[in-house]
This record gives C-alpha cells, structure tokens and sequence, in this order.
C-alpha cells in the first residue's frame, strides 16, 4: 500500500472517534472510494461488520457507536427515547433498565439497515411513530468517545406516556412525573402543540397539574389540541371530567 494511501486512512481513523461504525457509503462522499475501502480491508484497517459498514479493526462497537452511524453519517431521525433517555439522564433510577434494551423512536418512514439489525437485534425495541416530528427537542448524550442524540426529558415524558398502558406501565409514568418538576415551559408548550396523540397530550397535562408542578401555569391552554370525546385508558377505570381520560382510582 502506497505511502499516500496510509496517510489518507491515518486521516480518516484519526477523526473518526473509537467505537463507532463507519459507513460505506458516508465514506465514498469524504473521497475514499469503494476501491480504497477494499484496499484497507484487506490491508486490516477496516473489518466489515455487514453490507456497507466497517468498524475500525480491533473496536469494541456497541448499539451506540451504532447509533452514532445511523444520527451523523446516514442522517437518519433515530434516537433513544422514552424510558431510555429518563434513564439515561438520571430521571428514572427505579427502573431497572440496565441491562434492558434501549427504546428506539423514529418517523414511520425510517428503515433501520440489516448490519444494525444483524448486530444488536437483542439490544433495542424499535416504536416508529408519528406522534411527534422525527427531531424536535433532542438533546446530546456523552457516550464517554461521542455523542448521539437523545429525548429530552419532555420528549421523553411525552414517549413514555405515548406507550402506556400496553408497554409502559402507567404508575411508573406518574412516578417519573412527580419528580420533573424543572421542565424548560417553553419546550413543554411547543411539543405539546406539536403532538398528535391526543391521548398523550391529555395524560402529561393531567399528570403535571396533578403533581403541581409550577412550570405547568405557564403553558397556554388555548393553543394545545386536545380533541373531542372521552379516551380509556384503563378498563373498568374513573372518569376525569376535566381531561376526559378513564384511569386506575388510585391515580383518579
């Protein structure tokens, strides 16, 4: 291999951070072509990791150098969200989620690539939902080598309540509730109206007036949607009057 060659592939490695996937086709588009790729395949540099992605040989790649693959050089709208991103930012540390898979969200469109699929099919749930725009209210997450983007906590609140009852339990969700009592009002509002699950919007209303949260006085009522007619929650459950949703009596 040619001195030129190596230098370019240092360059490529050294602004590159360890444990992420790189990505074929990102890699044609920074000038190394499909030749050259081949060339540091078979030279070591790279291992393939399934079609169209490489890691750098010798890396240890997890969901989130994966991940960082998917948000930075394929520019997919895909990120942990819900549960994961309370989690991951310290707002839920009485779900046991350690060792649990990370809830993906993206827009109904997005198609994850068999490589991520092949890798870590044991390691995530994936939800595609139209429930809110695909990268509104993000925040960064540091990995330790990078950072991916993550839910707020107010996406994730919102993801959360999105999925109950049948994938999140709804006294956890309330749980979680009580305690985010320093959510930023202007994003609460924006997503609020942005949100086309009107089940979740009347739910996080509910929640945070009942917790009392003073951030919650600050949101204009008048420019949230909250549809017509009642939503059951749960079976057999109470009517709120206010909020036309049916929940548990102890959370009534």
């Amino acid at each position: 291999m040619s001195t030129k060659t190596v230098s370019k592939i240092n360059q490529l490695l050294q602004s590159i951070p360890h444990g992420t996937v790189l990505l074929s086709t990102w890699l044609t588009d920074q000038g190394y072509s499909h030749d050259l790729q081949q060339k540091y395949k078979h030279s070591q540099w790279l291992t393939p990791i399934g079609r169209g992605a490489y890691k750098r040989t010798g890396d240890d790649i997890t969901i989130f150098g994966a991940l960082y693959a998917l948000q930075k050089q394929a520019n997919k709208a895909i990120h942990p969200g819900g549960p994961s991103a309370l989690y991951l930012q310290g707002y839920a540390h009485f779900i046991a989620m350690e060792n649990q898979a990370l809830t993906l969200f993206s827009p109904q469109a997005v198609k994850l690539p068999v490589w991520f699929t092949k890798n870590w099919s044991a390691e995530y749930t994936f939800r595609r939902t139209a429930m809110l725009p695909g990268s509104e209210a993000l925040t960064g997450y540091n990995t330790g080598n990078f950072e991916i983007r993550i839910s707020s906590v107010s996406r994730a609140m919102m993801e959360c309540l999105e999925m109950v009852p049948d994938h999140f339990d709804l006294e956890e969700a309330w749980l979680i509730m009580e305690g985010l009592n320093a959510l930023p009002p202007h994003q609460v509002q924006y997503l609020l109206e942005q949100c086309n699950s009107i089940k979740t919007k009347r739910l996080f209303l509910y929640f945070a007036e009942k917790a009392g949260h003073t951030w919650f006085k600050y949101l204009d009522m008048s420019r949230i949607q909250l549809g017509t007619g009642k939503r059951s929650i749960v079976k057999n459950g109470v009517l709120n009057p206010k909020y036309q949703i049916t929940l548990p009596k102890n959370l009534a």
